[in-house]
């Protein structure tokens, strides 16, 4: 008499919604070390954090540009741009300075050592994330967002930090 092989047993569907679900969080794990390694990198290397390194290269690549232009070139909230500033100025590595009719604005600008700092840095300078989701194509962008904002939903209302830039605590 022939025996039946043994079949494995299939999963649940509570097991099979598991496992997509640890899946996801394994990829998400990808992306988070991914970027966190690249912001260790850059502050071992260059000195000064992801973000400063990001706003460096704004200023660098947009001399005279103003705080509040710095703030919109890297989606942030004004507020975080000022304080970025102030750290970069502290550290001797931007001036500002009032030019032009309006004495209230101010330009910024790289000094030697924020320019030394910058040739140290790794690129890409906006961090590998942001990198990343300019390569994508739009329909892959738009899925993604219709997607992570169903996501932010189920974290809830402590969900915030939408306009903080990744892998700067400081600001």
């Amino acid at each position: 008499m022939a025996t039946k092989p043994k079949q494995k047993p299939q999963p649940s569907p509570d097991q099979e919604h598991a496992e997509a679900a640890a899946k996801v969080l394994r990829r998400f794990r990808v992306v988070f070390n991914a970027v966190k390694n690249h912001f260790r990198a850059v502050e071992r290397t260059a000195g000064v954090s992801g973000a400063q390194v990001w706003a460096l290269s704004v200023i660098n690549a947009h001399p005279g540009v103003g705080v509040g232009e710095l703030a919109r070139a890297m989606d942030v909230h004004q507020s975080t741009a000022s304080n970025l500033v102030r750290a970069l100025t502290d550290l001797a590595m931007v001036v500002s300075s009032r030019e032009g009719q309006d004495r209230r604005a101010v330009q910024l600008y790289l000094t030697a050592k924020g320019q030394r700092a910058l040739a140290k840095a790794p690129g890409p300078f906006a961090g590998v994330l942001p990198d990343a989701l300019l390569r994508l194509d739009t329909q892959t962008l738009a899925r993604l967002d219709r997607d992570l904002a169903k996501l932010v939903r189920q974290v809830g209302p402590e969900a915030h930090g939408r306009n903080v830039p990744m892998g700067d605590s400081e600001t």
